[in-house]
């Protein structure tokens, strides 16, 4: 079976809307994996991006994955091989900085949902052609902000954006108010100073003030 980009969307879609904040990790010691994905499940964020920047990322993936309410994806897939790895390793979608058509093919192939990266109207228009209409908007801060995502959405209204690449508690509210914005990515829930110390309850507070991020204040 392939997947196709509609449902391919369809399912990264889901998975984004579980959370005003996709937490982007990334794990340089595996014994931290479990404790890590439980602290943050259990502060309300159970959608996870693992980037496959570390060699531990992988059995990080593999052990996250058998986290009870988690959604374990992986992060910056680039090429074919890390769709396969990722997908053997137990990710259940992938997030990649950008796109291309060979990543987009082995993901389909793969079925493993993606959410890919675009940066400016004429990617995401392209994307949209194949038929992906959840995008990753990055790098989001030094791409314009929340101001040009707004004014992509202007006359892109039917794509769909987790914004990810400068993030903060400061400037969240500010891509979550936006309508054609699900999520956002960001990695200081996961701060490393914490995760270094085994701070788990500290994890733990930062998502669960993070989870409240898309409510209404």
């Amino acid at each position: 079976m392939t997947l196709t980009p509609s449902d391919a969307s369809q399912l990264t879609r889901g998975i984004c809307a579980l959370a005003p904040i996709v937490p982007v990790l990334v794990i340089d010691d595996i014994t931290s994996a479990r404790p890590l994905a439980e602290a943050l499940v259990a502060g309300g964020l159970p959608a996870l991006e693992v980037t496959l920047r570390t060699p531990a990322a992988l059995d990080a993936i593999a052990i996250m994955a058998q986290v009870p309410g988690g959604h374990v994806g992986a992060g910056t897939l680039v090429t074919p091989e890390d769709v396969r790895a990722a997908k053997q390793a137990g990710a259940t979608f992938g997030v990649s900085p950008g796109a291309t058509d060979e990543l987009l093919k082995a993901c389909e192939e793969a079925d493993l949902p993606l959410l890919p990266g675009a940066a400016t109207a004429s990617e995401a228009m392209r994307l949209l052609a194949r038929g992906y209409d959840m995008l990753k908007f990055f790098p989001a801060e030094t791409s314009g902000g929340a101001p040009a995502l707004k004014a992509i959405g202007a006359p892109l209204p039917q794509i769909t954006f987790c914004p990810t690449g400068g993030i903060s508690p400061a400037n969240a509210k500010s891509y979550l108010d936006l309508p054609n914005v699900i999520c956002a990515g960001g990695s200081w829930v996961a701060a490393k100073d914490k995760i270094a110390a085994g701070d788990w309850s500290g994890i733990e507070t930062l998502a669960r003030d993070a989870s409240k991020l898309g409510t209404s204040s």
